[in-house]
């Protein structure tokens, strides 16, 4: 899935690909070994503008529950006490910006709503690939500081768990009909 077309003729509207894409994390725990994650379920969708990259957004959803560190108390724990999914069952971005940095470059910036608080990030993404001008692939991420938000436990996680948490990106996306 490699075949470069130009961006022009990727404007449309698009929809994320699930078995495709992945939306991980990697958080700093003590004695610097890193927690690796991601998010199993999510929908979302862009729409892209070649000509004028100002004019695409991007929307997604991600089921909060869904977080898979392959620990199940370490997930049962995100989930409870961290994210507190029975009262913010999701995790929302959605596009207030598009800016093309050049080449295959791009900062998407947006609100990041998690556990009800809503805060603007830059997510950088770069095109890695065409499929004809009907599927896109982006990878890219952000690192947040996850205090911001009030992702956190208690005292004790505040020191053993760095409060930066990297967002890992791997978009796949078709073109809708």
């Amino acid at each position: 899935m490699t075949t470069m077309t130009t961006l022009s003729a990727l404007t449309g509207d698009y929809v994320l690909d699930p078995a495709r894409t992945r939306i991980g994390f990697v958080a700093k725990h003590t004695l610097a070994t890193r927690v690796r994650g991601r998010f199993e379920e999510f929908e979302g969708g862009a729409h892209l503008d070649g000509d004028d990259p100002s004019r695409s957004g991007v929307r997604l959803t991600i089921r909060a529950a869904s977080i898979d560190t392959g620990n199940r108390r370490r997930d049962d724990q995100l989930r409870d006490m961290f994210l507190h999914v029975a009262d913010h069952p999701t995790l929302t971005f959605t596009s207030t910006g598009v800016r093309h940095l050049g080449g295959t470059g791009f900062a998407v910036t947006g609100a990041l709503t998690i556990r009800g608080v809503t805060k603007p990030v830059t997510v950088n993404l770069e095109l890695t690939g065409t499929r004809g001008e009907s599927e896109v692939s982006f990878t890219g991420g952000v690192t947040l500081d996850r205090n911001d938000w009030g992702v956190n436990a208690n005292a004790a996680t505040r020191v053993m768990v760095s409060p930066k948490v990297a967002l890992e990106l791997d978009v796949a996306a078709i073109r809708r009909a």
